[in-house]
């Protein structure tokens, strides 16, 4: 943005500020190379895939660490979107804010702009995971297409991760600390996720983490629940030749389910003693999900109004 324009800001409305801004972030995309976020995203989504997608939506051990990783990407995707792009030119917001910018207009152009990238991730994203023959399923729990409500969920996943780092953006003064945070936001969504690390106490912390969200979401349209699991078979194969008073009880087992062709049903029979409310297949534990993700939006919003106000105020 010239400087005219921007000492002419202070004749515009809102609505214009929001155009003027939304073009100038699309001009960036295009000369300053932003659109690298798009083939670094996928890079980072094909390797996920690559290395636990094959019985992601198959087992309830390949659900449970596949939609754990996915959540991860859209989080690392959001953050890499946008935890510099305020802080990086600081001191232009700072000067057109003096001639006149509403910083709500330059936030909202922000958050038009990265929901635009935000949606083509998850694309990309969703493509990768149909290339690598992930067996998403057919039904969905809220539409009647299980790819939709999973494209839903990672886009609003990004979506959050992206505006947290927006905030923080706002928050600090210089790119440096920015990329000094964010390695801090990316290790509480992986602790306080709830997935794999008993919180104890702390597990109410859970509910505040987008990872929390967004792994549960994937699990439940994933019908976590139907689905078998083999931890139990593979331990039991582990000490099939463990003796207990001179018998080996478990090989016995082993070898009947195996000689009767029963191995496929007791691996669901396990799974089937392995379910978890949390993951029943019901809208009811999808909207929830997405409606929290809406409110974190929606504070984090705030939050970077309200720090980006005292812009002015900034002696540094």
């Amino acid at each position: 943005m010239t400087e005219r324009s921007a000492e002419n800001l202070q004749y515009t409305g809102r609505i214009d500020q929001i155009r003027i801004y939304l073009k100038k972030f699309l001009r960036m995309f295009v000369y300053q190379s932003d659109w690298k976020v798009l083939p670094i995203g996928a890079v980072i989504a094909a390797l996920v895939t690559f290395v636990v997608g094959a019985n992601m939506f198959v087992t309830q051990e390949g659900t449970t660490t596949g939609t754990f990783a996915l959540a991860r990407v859209c989080i690392w995707n959001g953050f890499f979107n946008s935890i510099q792009v305020v802080c990086r030119e600081r001191d232009i917001v700072k000067r057109e804010h003096r001639s006149g910018m509403e910083v709500s207009s330059y936030i909202i152009a922000h958050m038009l702009y990265q929901l635009l990238l935000c949606f083509l991730q998850p694309l990309i994203t969703l493509l990768i995971c149909v290339i690598a023959g992930i067996k998403i399923p057919g039904a969905g729990v809220v539409t009647p297409w299980g790819i939709v409500d999973v494209g839903i969920t990672i886009l609003l996943v990004t979506y959050t991760a992206d505006i947290m780092a927006l905030m923080v953006s706002c928050i600090v003064r210089s790119t440096t600390t920015a990329m000094t945070v964010m390695p801090f936001l990316l290790i509480y969504q992986l602790i306080f996720s709830g997935s794999f690390f008993e919180l104890g106490a702390a597990d109410i912390i859970k509910v505040t983490t987008i990872s929390h969200r967004g792994t549960d979401t994937l699990c439940t349209i994933g019908r976590f629940n139907e689905q078998p699991m083999v931890t139990l078979w593979n331990t039991l194969v582990r000490f099939k030749d463990a003796e207990f008073r001179g018998e080996k009880p478990l090989l016995y087992l082993l070898q009947q389910v195996e000689q009767n062709n029963l191995l496929d049903d007791f691996l669901l029979w396990s799974g089937t003693n392995n379910t978890n409310p949390a993951y029943e297949s019901i809208a009811a534990n999808v909207l929830p999900a997405w409606g929290a993700l809406l409110l974190m939006i929606v504070i984090f919003t705030a939050v970077s109004v309200f720090a980006l106000r005292k812009i002015d105020k900034d002696k540094r």
